[in-house]
């Protein structure tokens, strides 16, 4: 069956419907990696987007649930070059194109994937419809795109209820504003009793549990829509227990703590994002998903120092908070995807949480 690709700029792609047939409109965004699909489209940061994969064959290993990041996909859409018609992998349970549609996932393939990624590139992220519909009118189709928003995510993407993965090291109070799952497990690995919250829980609630650290994770869209955490996070930031936060949470303890943040041209999102630590001047590797940034020059320098900036463009990656057990990094140290480089920051909360004991 047909489809269609159609962009806030007018621009029309033609390909083939994968998934779920239905009609959706969402924000366009692009991803490098060349492997770990399952792990992408089941990650809750991607609440409000269709995520375009700038490799062109994907679905060649096909897909095993238990390297989902959370209980399902989260993409409004699936848009690629090329969906492999085969899969083979030992540890396959089924094919991309049965799982998307089993999720109501709708996409596209056959499309030109490296002249939308220009596109994107050069004019920033666009809004666009995915649909089989053949007779659309392209003037209020576009009228109709450019109105969307992908609003506040965040509610639809964290946990119902709080849950507690055993360990016998310390406790952590885990904040699931969208969280893969890799990050509890990392912590869950290093012996860490992880508790985990839904993103409406006060502070309050978590500081009476007398953690012995507080993590904050990743998480989908405006960090600025999350008005009611930033004030909980104050809340935190003011306790002094010692903190880590990753992507969104980064993001939103700047905002806490008097920073601001804007949105990128196109964002960060991929396996490949080099990244430096400002007190070794080591660079690693690292996964990406924001189109977020914090804003260095509205923060204040007795708050908070850089701690680490991406290679590439000089973005920041991480803060390191002054007089206080709060680190905070704007990359994925978790990874799932990507590469493993920096997830020895794991590591590095532990020892802050036995030192400030």
């Amino acid at each position: 069956m047909k489809a269609f690709l159609i962009l806030e700029d007018g621009t029309v792609f033609t390909g083939t419907s994968i998934g779920s047939t239905r009609e959706v409109i969402s924000e366009i965004v692009f991803n490098t990696s060349m492997t770990g699909y399952l792990e992408v489209l089941t990650d809750p940061s991607y609440a409000g987007q269709a995520v375009v994969m700038t490799y062109p064959l994907i679905g060649n290993y096909g897909i095993c649930k238990e390297d989902m990041e959370s209980s399902k996909p989260w993409p409004d859409a699936y848009i690629v070059r090329e969906l492999s018609r085969l899969h083979s992998n030992f540890r396959s349970e089924g094919s991309i194109q049965d799982f998307l549609a089993e999720n109501d996932i709708p996409g596209i393939s056959g499309i030109d994937t490296r002249a939308l990624t220009k596109i994107l590139r050069e004019k920033g992220t666009l809004n666009g419809m995915v649909t089989t519909n053949e007779n659309f009118n392209l003037e209020e189709t576009i009228a109709k795109i450019k109105t969307y928003t992908t609003g506040k995510v965040v509610e639809k993407v964290t946990c119902s209820e709080k849950r507690v993965l055993a360990g016998n090291g310390k406790k952590v109070a885990l904040m699931d504003f969208g969280a893969k799952k890799n990050i509890a497990k990392s912590l869950n690995d290093r012996g860490c009793e992880v508790t985990i919250y839904p993103a409406a829980t006060t502070a309050e609630e978590i500081i009476a549990t007398n953690p012995d650290g507080i993590m904050l994770s990743n998480g989908p869209g405006d960090p600025q829509e999350c008005t009611e955490i930033i004030k909980e996070i104050k809340k935190l930031y003011d306790s002094n227990i010692p903190i880590f936060a990753i992507c969104l949470g980064h993001q939103l303890m700047a905002l806490a703590t008097g920073g601001d943040t804007h949105k990128m041209k196109y964002g960060h999102r991929g396996g490949n994002h080099p990244v430096k630590d400002l007190s070794t001047n080591k660079v690693y590797i690292s996964s990406q998903n924001h189109g977020y940034v914090v804003d260095t020059d509205k923060m204040d320098p007795s708050i908070a120092e850089v701690s680490f900036v991406n290679v590439n463009d000089g973005t920041v990656e991480g803060l390191h908070y002054l007089g206080k057990n709060i680190f905070t990094v704007q990359f994925h140290p978790e990874a799932s995807p990507g590469p493993q480089d920096s997830e020895f920051l794991f590591d590095e909360f532990i020892k802050m949480m036995e030192v400030s004991k």
